[in-house]
């Protein structure tokens, strides 16, 4: 909140903005944007070539043959853009042993009582988990898609092998679409954190509260800008 200073009835009033911490660059949040953006039409068309009853949604792309052709390609683009998202942000998740301590005591973090637990890097356990989650999906839906893109590589795997990927596709698209809910509820639910992918700036309270160790070394770093 801000704060605002009164002296007097008709003296002048003092506002003072918010303190923010940057989280986020503008390069990093179109990565992220289009990567969601992308991920959001492979989940549309993919439901619409998934069954009959769901084939009404390639109207929204102009119809079953644009469709079938779309939807492979906005899968390379998904799969490079989260790429470029994967090497800024891969050392940053690495498992922590104050990880442990937050999942073991999850129930702090539901009643949102975290200042119980130990202080938390830029990400915490759980979104370490969508990270990981995210990254080992979309390896398995490009290499499965390109095993069933008849299209471009009819002959890469037999008959029976593409079958299996078709089927490896399926169960990797439902797990994926699964994490995407949870990562979508986790940043409404978690006050203030939609502002980092829009902004790029959280609050310096949101920061204290629920990543004190990044904060910290935040402050250790004056000058040298926002984190990546």
């Amino acid at each position: 909140m801000e704060k605002r200073f009164y002296s007097q009835p008709g003296d002048h009033i003092e506002t003072r903005a918010p303190v923010t911490v940057s989280r986020y660059r503008g390069f990093t949040r179109a990565n992220h944007w289009l990567t969601a953006a992308s991920l959001i039409v492979l989940l549309v068309s993919g439901m619409a070539l998934f069954h009959p009853s769901l084939y009404g949604l390639t109207a929204l792309f102009g119809g079953g043959q644009a469709t079938r052709w779309l939807h492979p390609f906005v899968g390379v683009l998904l799969f490079f853009s989260f790429l470029v998202l994967f090497l800024q942000l891969w050392r940053l998740n690495l498992p922590r042993p104050e990880d442990v301590t937050w999942v073991e005591h999850i129930g702090e973090v539901m009643k949102g009582e975290e200042e119980k637990l130990p202080e938390l890097g830029k990400y915490n356990a759980g979104q370490k988990f969508v990270f990981w989650a995210m990254s080992a999906l979309i390896l398995v839906l490009i290499v499965s898609g390109v095993m069933i893109w008849e299209e471009y590589f009819p002959h890469l795997v037999s008959i029976p092998l593409r079958r299996w990927a078709v089927l490896v596709h399926s169960l990797a698209a439902v797990a994926i679409i699964l994490v995407f809910i949870l990562h979508v509820y986790a940043a409404f639910w978690t006050r203030g954190t939609i502002r980092a992918m829009t902004k790029g700036t959280v609050t310096g309270g949101w920061a204290w509260r629920h990543h004190r160790k990044w904060l910290r070394e935040l402050a250790g770093r004056e000058g040298r800008g926002p984190a990546e």
